[in-house]
C-alpha cells in the first residue's frame, strides 16, 4: 500500500482489501486455517472437522428494498460457511448499537434475524450488546460469528481449478448492491430491484453429490463476480473466458446499473453463488439447483481457459474485453 491512511476502497473487496490483508493480516496469522483466505476456516476437533466463519456487517441503510441488516448478517456468515463446503449450523450475534435508536426499527432487525435463522436451519446461541454514544455508530452494526460441520466429498482449492472447468453461477447477480444504492439515493423506476440477500446452503446441499468434481465455490459479495473470478487466476496458467448472454442479470439491477454507468459483475451479491466443477459434472449440478426455488435462473456463465492470468468477457457483438478486480470501492457500506 502507498497510502498511510485506511480509506473506504480497504472495504470494498477488491484490490485494495487485498493489499490490505496481504501486508498487515497475513504476516500476522497467515500461518494455519487463514492460509489461502478461505471464507471460512476449516478445523479438526476430536475427529470432527468443523468449518468457522465471522463477519461484521455496517450496511446503510438499515433497511432496504428485499432485507434488512438483521437477516444480512445471518445470510453473510451462513454463506460463508456453506461455500467452505459446511453445512452451518450455530451462529453468535453481537450488536453496536447507537444511543437514540429507535427501539421499533431494533425490534424489526431482531425478528428478521430470528426469521432468517429459522429459514436457514442455524441457532443464534451466544451474543452480546453494547451501547455507544450519539454520533460514534451509525444506528446498528452487527456481527456474526459461525459454526458448522464439513459435509464430506468436499475438497475445495483455487489451486484444483484447471482448464476446461465450467463455471456456474445459481442466479442473477448484483441484486443487492443496487438495491442498496437505489434506497441510499432515492432511485425509485417501474419494477425496481430488490436484494438478492438469502442463504445458499440449500444449492450446496444439492451439489454435495457431486462434490468430487467440485473445485471451488465462493458467494460474490464485496467486489462481485469480478473479484471472485479475478482471484482465482491471478498469478496462474489459467483464465477464465465469459459470455455476457449467458450471465444472468435482472431487468431492475441493469436499469440502475446502465443509470450509474456500473458493471454489475462488480456489484455485490448476497444470496448467490459461483460455483467451478469438472465438466463432466456441471449439468447435473445445474439440474439439482433448477429443482430449487432459489436456482431457478442459475446456468453457466463460462468456462476455465488457457488465458494465463486473466479473465475475459465475450460481448453480445462478439468482441472481447477483460473484467478487471475491483480497485477502490464503487458501492461503500452495502454489507
Amino acid at each position: 500500500m502507498t497510502t498511510r491512511k485506511i480509506l473506504l476502497g480497504h472495504g470494498g473487496g477488491g484490490r485494495l482489501s487485498r493489499d490490505l490483508i496481504a501486508q498487515e493480516i497475513l504476516p500476522r496469522f497467515g500461518e494455519g486455517p487463514l492460509a489461502g483466505l478461505p471464507d471460512g476456516a476449516l478445523l479438526e476437533f476430536g475427529g470432527q472437522k468443523l468449518v468457522f466463519s465471522t463477519d461484521s456487517f455496517v450496511v446503510h441503510p438499515l433497511e432496504f428494498p428485499g432485507g434488512n441488516i438483521g437477516e444480512l448478517a445471518v445470510h453473510g456468515t451462513v454463506n460463508d460457511i456453506a461455500v467452505s463446503g459446511g453445512k452451518p449450523l450455530w451462529l453468535s450475534l453481537a450488536a453496536v448499537l447507537e444511543e437514540g435508536l429507535d427501539l421499533a426499527l431494533y425490534r424489526r432487525v431482531l425478528d428478521s434475524v430470528k426469521a432468517a435463522a429459522r429459514e436457514c436451519g442455524v441457532q443464534v446461541v451466544t451474543g452480546d450488546t453494547k451501547v455507544v454514544a450519539r454520533g460514534q455508530c451509525d444506528g446498528v452494526y452487527l456481527n456474526t460469528a459461525g459454526i458448522g460441520v464439513s459435509i464430506e466429498g468436499f475438497e475445495l482449492s483455487q489451486g484444483a481449478v484447471r482448464a476446461g472447468d465450467q463455471v456456474l453461477v445459481s442466479g442473477t447477480l448484483g441484486e443487492h448492491g443496487m438495491a442498496v444504492m437505489a434506497a441510499r439515493e432515492g432511485i425509485a423506476i417501474a419494477g425496481g430491484v430488490v436484494s438478492d440477500t438469502a442463504g445458499v446452503q440449500r444449492l450446496v446441499q444439492a451439489a454435495a453429490p457431486f462434490a468430487a468434481g467440485v473445485r471451488f465455490m465462493r458467494d460474490p459479495t464485496r467486489g462481485g463476480a469480478a473479484a471472485v473470478l479475478g482471484e482465482i487466476v491471478e498469478d496462474t496458467s489459467i483464465g477464465i473466458l465469459l459470455d455476457e448472454q449467458a450471465i444472468p442479470f435482472s431487468p431492475g439491477a441493469r436499469a440502475i446499473a446502465e443509470m450509474l454507468g456500473l458493471d454489475l459483475l462488480h456489484v455485490a451479491s448476497e444470496g448467490r453463488m459461483i460455483l467451478i466443477s469438472a465438466p463432466e459434472c456441471s449439468a447435473k449440478i445445474l439440474a439439482a439447483w433448477k429443482a430449487l426455488p432459489e436456482g431457478e435462473n442459475a446456468g453457466v456463465i463460462g468456462r476455465v481457459s488457457e488465458d494465463a492470468g486473466r479473465v475475459i468477457l465475450t460481448t453480445a457483438i462478439g468482441g472481447r474485453r477483460l473484467v478487471d478486480i475491483p480497485r477502490g470501492e464503487l458501492l461503500p457500506r452495502i454489507c
